[in-house]
This record gives structure tokens, sequence and C-alpha cells, in this order.
């Protein structure tokens, strides 16, 4: 099989380029173009070098260790964020390499495996679209994974006792909700929450709420205690509005 050797720096330094890249935005680092171009470059020159080196399988897995986490450390400021990115730089390499693996093996690619790295002979539009595509998914998935966990913060376990029935329900901190019935405050809960909870209660009243889709007269409907972690309030009320989400079927009132 014959190498270019220009083709495989660049190859590889993209390839270190975009690793390194999710690295910092999965570790929400600052991502600092100048050292980011250099990690990638020397990731580049390392994938020329590692090759002709002649050592034992265990000492190159440790050279390539120690290579990757150069890297890491040079696209990252700071040793604490360079060592967390090192981490995920590992795992994404472990992922790409596979999913190359598997298009080589699907398009039937030209490939050679030695003692910790990989020589093809693949289109460099297969390569392009495969670190494009990966880049995106990343990125999406990384994306998803942080608006998630901020969304985490802002939900509470709440425990609604109406009678002798007893619910448990996620409600949401919504700094938003400044409902009021009767100069008290209302908090919102989804149908299927209120059915669970006010089934065959009356309400004690109606009131016109506003959403998105316009406004409508809802029915405010009185939960004898409700329980928010180490606090607990008497007599809440509640009203059924639109709560279209699959983490929580409440929404708490701003005062909360």
């Amino acid at each position: 099989m014959t190498v270019y050797f220009e083709a495989a720096f660049l190859e590889n330094a993209l390839m270190d380029g975009v690793l390194l890249y999710l690295a910092i935005k999965a570790t929400r680092a600052r991502v600092q173009p100048l050292r980011l171009i250099f990690a990638a470059l020397l990731g580049g020159g390392e994938a020329l070098l590692f090759p002709l080196l002649s050592l034992p399988v265990p000492l190159t897995y440790l050279v390539k260790f120690l290579g990757g986490l150069l890297l890491a450390l040079l696209a990252v400021k700071g040793l604490g964020n360079g060592l967390i990115a090192a981490g995920v730089f590992f795992a994404l390499t472990f992922c790409l390499g596979g999913l190359l693996v598997a298009l080589y093996s699907f398009f039937h690619v030209e490939y050679a495996e030695g003692a910790g790295y990989l020589v093809e002979r693949a289109p460099v539009g297969l390569i392009l679209a495969a670190a494009a595509a990966f880049l995106l998914l990343v990125l999406r998935a990384v994306k998803a994974f942080y608006r998630r966990r901020e969304r985490a913060r802002d939900l509470l376990a709440c425990r609604l006792t109406v009678g002798e029935r007893t619910v448990r329900l996620t409600g949401l901190l919504d700094s938003g909700n400044r409902l009021s019935f009767r100069g008290k405050p209302v908090c919102v809960v989804s149908a299927v929450g209120a059915l669970a909870l006010f089934r065959g209660s009356p309400p004690v009243g109606r009131m016109r709420i506003f959403t998105v889709s316009g406004s409508r007269i809802s029915p405010v409907f009185v939960c004898d205690r409700l329980e928010l972690g180490n606090d607990s309030r008497e007599r809440v009320y509640f009203t059924v509005g639109e709560v279209d989400s699959r983490d929580y079927s409440l929404i708490l009132h701003t005062s909360f």
C-alpha cells in the first residue's frame, strides 16, 4: 500500500483538530484558535512519526496515550481543564475510529492495522463527510446535554395531597408564572396531573389564563398540602394549563 505523507499529515491534523474542538466544547473550556491549530498540526506530525517507531506493543500504546494527552494539554489552557478535555478526547477518538472502520468495511476501503495506528486508502470525500457528520452529531448531543442539565436545576420533586389522595409530580420553578386567584398565587398543572390529583374534587372557581395560543377560562382547584423538599404549603391553588413537557407536570408560582 502506497502512503502519501502530505495526505496522511493533513488527514490526521484535520481529525485531531475536530476531536480537540469537540473535547473543548464538551468540557465548556474556552476555544483558543492558535492553540487548537498548533495542537492539531502536532497531531498530524505525530501520526507520521508514530508508524516509523519500532517499539514493543505495550510501550507503543503508552506513547500513543502520552501523545494524545500532550495534544489536549496544548489545546486547552489550564492543567485541570486539559486533563478533563484529554479524557473526552480519548473517548471521542475511540468513537470516531470505530465509525471510520465501519465505513471502510461498508465501502470496501483498503486499510491495515498496526500497533496503535491505522493505515488506509480512503477517498478524501468519505473522510471529510464522516468528520463533518461526527462534528455535527456530537455538537448537537453536547448542546442537548447541557440544556437538559440546566433545566434539571429548576426541577423539584413535589408531593401533593388532596384529601386522602397523594400524588408525586415534578415541578418547574418558573419565574414567569405570576398567576393569582383571590389574591393568592396559582400554580399550573397538566391535564393528566389534574386528573390524577383532583379527580372527583369540584373546582373552587374559574380564572382566565393566557397562553401562546390565546386565552381561555380554566378551573381552579385547591391542593390541601404541597411539599417541596423541606418546604411545605397549605391550601395551594392550582389551575389546569398547557404543560407540554416530558420532564415536569407542574409550573410552580414565582413566589415559591
